[in-house]
């Protein structure tokens, strides 16, 4: 859930039975670049549609999901699409990282259209694994989230046979809360409030 504020209406009558609460969207954008200690991370473009083709046709990166086969050039074009189209919509996103100038992966915060919160997510090319830069965007995209974005919560989802994700959610304050079923398989959901990310800092 993106920033918002509460707005509520009381229906007349002489017990005022019913309340009305809902959200009304508040637009904050990010900026269109930011800088963490080693990564460039940038609202992507359609010119990196490349690099996610070859990084989602990577067996390794894949091998987590339920059915780990790779995807077709279609289909990464399409989730670069809805990258793009978030950003163009709410003004935040996933950003495309880079690192010594070249792109590393792709991570941020989105809208959930299924839990509570923020989703945080995060796909780095496996040439880039092991130097800790999970571990830094999602370090950022937290404080992103609980900054600017005045986000209540944040969730990111793990699941079992990807251990390495799960310890960055982990390390970056994010608590196990339970299984959830996501696409045929148990998924482990993982949240931090913003108290819980305050109380980190």
């Amino acid at each position: 859930m993106s920033a918002s504020r509460v707005l509520a209406f009381i229906s007349p009558g002489p017990r005022y039975s019913d309340v009305f609460v809902w959200l009304e969207p508040m637009v904050v954008r990010l900026p269109p670049s930011e800088r963490t200690e080693r990564l460039l991370l940038r609202r992507p473009l359609r010119a990196d549609l490349d690099f996610l083709v070859d990084l989602f046709s990577r067996p390794e990166l894949v091998a987590h999901r339920p059915d780990p086969t790779p995807d077709t050039p279609e289909q990464s074009a399409a989730r670069l699409e809805r990258d793009i189209e978030h950003w163009e919509r709410h003004g935040f996103g996933r950003w495309a990282a880079e690192a010594d100038g070249g792109l590393v992966g792709f991570g941020g915060v989105t809208i959930s259209a299924d839990f509570e919160g923020l989703n945080l997510s995060y796909h780095l090319h496996p040439e880039s694994w092991g130097r800790g830069y999970a571990t830094e965007l999602v370090e950022h995209a937290l404080r992103a989230a609980f900054g600017p974005l005045r986000a209540f919560r944040v969730v990111g989802l793990a699941r079992p046979a990807n251990p390495a994700s799960r310890r960055v959610l982990e390390r970056c304050g994010l608590v196990f809360e339970r299984d959830v079923m996501m696409h045929g398989a148990s998924t482990g959901l993982y949240a931090i409030s913003a108290a819980g990310f305050a109380e980190r800092m």
